[in-house]
């Protein structure tokens, strides 16, 4: 296994930015008190989760200027 060539943009890519937005969202949602988790239905969190993932695969999929050499 090898890193990719450009590894250190990899945090300009659409995929890592979406992958830490929901690793975030889990952390952010699982700290926050229960007055404020009352607002947003529990079963909506996982569905939130994996949409951004979803953004995520697709921003893996087009290339990004931002990101080229």
């Amino acid at each position: 296994m090898k890193l990719i060539p450009n590894w250190r943009r990899a945090w300009r890519m659409l995929s890592v930015q979406a992958m830490t937005a929901a690793g975030v969202l889990q952390v952010a949602w699982e700290t926050q008190p229960d007055a404020i988790r009352a607002v947003v239905p529990e079963g909506w969190v996982p569905w939130i989760t994996a949409g951004v993932l979803l953004f995520g695969i697709a921003g893996r999929l087009v290339q990004q200027k931002k990101v080229q050499p």
